[in-house]
């Protein structure tokens, strides 16, 4: 996932505080559901301070919905089902899926090096593979942990965009973290990597093959992949608590991430997308079976037996196996998990980053989370 950032608030200050509890039963931040016990921990996570919350889940063919809060504290407008949400890394899924795309049909191969693609971008990159991109154990640093690249937020400028090859040379600046294909290490740079990968080899922009791909063949209409700040409506606010209260909007937040973590959906979008993706609509069986080819170590700490696959995790949980992904962009934290058969689905979004709030607000998200696919509807 996107490293979580503090980033500084150019905007006005909200109306709410950290911790405070919404008004219990209030028809603006709670709705009603089939699922009680769901919905009283779904409550307990805004009682706990978290703007709003809303869980999808996909059972026997039915979709259903529990939902929380608030989508905007300023007007105090009440989350909905279909409001969207930056999902930060759950884009390194779809990123992943149009690479495999392209492999299945023989324009490139898992085997490439960087510099076939890129040639003379990344030192070493004669040695680096696509799939070590893809799986992260290329060795290639991390710019989400260079001050650089938080320095024009903290400076109160939200709408600041980086190029990805301006992030891309910012991380190479830094020493390889290991040799090609030796160890595994999350890096958002691998991901920038592959979306110029992606362009190099189309000729056509990200967007573009995102777009024509994913997006309009599954007519995900609330899903996009956001090349500049401001969100289409309707939507959830992203909000931050600095070192101290109130929880600040930072929803204008340029989308720097790119191939790492720019796309926006609503909760549906996202169940459509993982369904058809793990059901064979996207991929022929060839390239699912390498996504789904894992390593022995998984980036979640979080959710037992994780263990990543080419922008897909796996996970062992008492239920049985599930595949997804986690997200979080700063104002955000987004996981979905599909069963391997499509037919078991659960996405939780939070509009408030948990860095900012308690650390239980972390653990009650993983516990709903694991609630919300497990349990029988």
């Amino acid at each position: 996932m996107l490293v979580l950032l503090a980033v500084a608030d150019a905007g006005a200050a909200m109306s709410r505080t950290k911790g405070a509890s919404l008004p219990a039963g209030s028809a603006a931040t709670r709705s009603s559901s089939p699922l009680p016990s769901l919905q009283t921990e779904v409550d307990a996570l805004v009682d706990a301070g978290v703007p709003g919350v809303v869980v999808i889940m996909h059972r026997g063919g039915r979709d259903l919905s529990v939902v929380s809060g608030l989508a905007d504290i300023r007007t105090r407008t009440p989350m909905r089902a279909d409001d969207r949400f930056r999902v930060g890394s759950l884009t390194k899924t779809y990123v992943a899926t149009v690479l495999l795309q392209l492999v299945g049909e023989g324009r490139l191969s898992l085997g490439d090096t960087v510099d076939r693609w890129l040639p003379g971008l990344v030192p070493n990159g004669d040695k680096i593979t696509i799939r070590e991109l893809l799986n992260h154990s290329s060795g290639v640093p991390e710019f989400d942990q260079d001050p650089r690249v938080l320095k024009p937020y903290l400076a109160g400028n939200l709408h600041y965009r980086w190029s990805p090859r301006a992030l891309v040379k910012i991380a190479l600046s830094h020493t390889s973290l290991f040799a090609p294909g030796t160890r595994y290490s999350y890096s958002n740079t691998n991901y920038l990597l592959v979306g110029l990968i992606v362009e190099a080899a189309t000729g056509h922009s990200l967007a573009a093959e995102l777009k024509q791909r994913i997006f309009a063949p599954l007519d995900l209409k609330t899903t996009s992949f956001q090349t500049r700040s401001g969100l289409e409506a309707p939507y959830a606010h992203g909000y931050y608590t600095f070192d101290k209260p109130p929880a600040r909007d930072i929803s204008g937040l340029s989308p720097y991430p790119w191939a790492a973590g720019a796309i926006v959906a609503s909760g549906s979008d996202i169940s459509t997308f993982y369904r058809a993706l793990l059901r064979g609509k996207l991929l022929h069986a060839e390239e699912l079976r390498a996504m789904t080819k894992t390593l022995s170590e998984g980036s979640n700490a979080d959710l037992p037996g994780s263990r990543y696959g080419l922008g897909l995790e796996s996970l062992s949980l008492a239920c049985g196996r599930a595949w997804g992904h986690g997200g979080n962009f700063p104002g955000y934290l987004v996981y979905s998990l599909t069963s391997p058969d499509g037919s078991r689905q659960a996405s939780v979004l939070l509009n408030e980053d948990p860095s900012s709030l308690p650390k239980s607000i972390g653990s009650g998200f993983f516990k709903l989370l694991q609630k919300a696919y497990c349990d029988p509807a």
